[in-house]
């Protein structure tokens, strides 16, 4: 499964910068298309100044007319890892596991085992939220000081594919300002938690990067 990463400064106060590093909207064929499909991944600080939001889209290039029928698939879990220790390797992680019509969230908590095997932190259970349906009034909990959002939205990545191929390809020096969005009107199946930044430690900086595990 692809993984994404970015880079932030964080404090409990405010965010120094953010970098993204990766992010694509068509992988591999076993990939493509389906629930492990990660398009990008977000983290920012929020509205309220003392949480961070982060942001798992996946199953990108939804058309309006097949985003009614688009699902988060029950054995896959998207996990956000957070390393607070600039070792690059996970000390917190946040689970989402689609189980019937609800998302369940788990974390932030210490990962079982770090790497590419996890499993589910079900001590951690943060809450749970209806996922929302397409065009919708969108369903968001509060929990734990947490809150929690799965469900369709609009895709939120900026790209002019064609621009970026004629450059490639030599027949134009540089992008267009405004530029055109390959990806307006398309949608994403959106994983969205906040959360306080005292429960991510005390670093002035963090790096995450999520992942999407199938059940074996």
């Amino acid at each position: 499964m692809k993984k994404s990463r970015i880079y932030l400064g964080l404090s409990l106060v405010a965010i120094s910068g953010l970098l993204l590093i990766a992010a694509d909207h068509a992988d591999a064929p076993a990939v493509t298309g389906n629930g492990n499909d990660i398009t990008d991944v977000y983290a920012f600080q929020g509205e309220n100044t003392s949480n961070m939001v982060f942001v798992v889209n996946t199953q990108g290039l939804l058309s309006p007319s097949a985003t009614g029928s688009a699902t988060f698939k029950e054995n896959v879990m998207t996990e956000i890892n957070i390393d607070n220790n600039g070792d690059n390797i996970e000390d917190l992680v946040i689970q989402a596991i689609k189980r019937g019509s609800k998302m369940y969230f788990f974390g932030p908590t210490a990962p079982g085992t770090p790497g590419t095997s996890s499993t589910v932190k079900t001590s951690a259970a943060a809450g749970s939220v209806e996922i929302s349906k397409y065009g919708k009034t969108p369903n968001i909990v509060t929990s734990n000081g947490m809150k929690f959002f799965a469900g369709p939205r609009d895709d939120p990545f900026f790209f002019d594919l064609n621009q970026y191929k004629a450059i490639l390809a030599g027949t134009a020096g540089g992008f267009n300002n405004p530029g055109t969005d390959t990806f307006a009107g398309t949608n994403v199946l959106a994983t969205i938690i906040e959360v306080p930044k005292t429960m991510l430690g005390s670093s002035s900086t963090i790096n995450v990067w999520a992942e999407t595990k199938q059940k074996q």
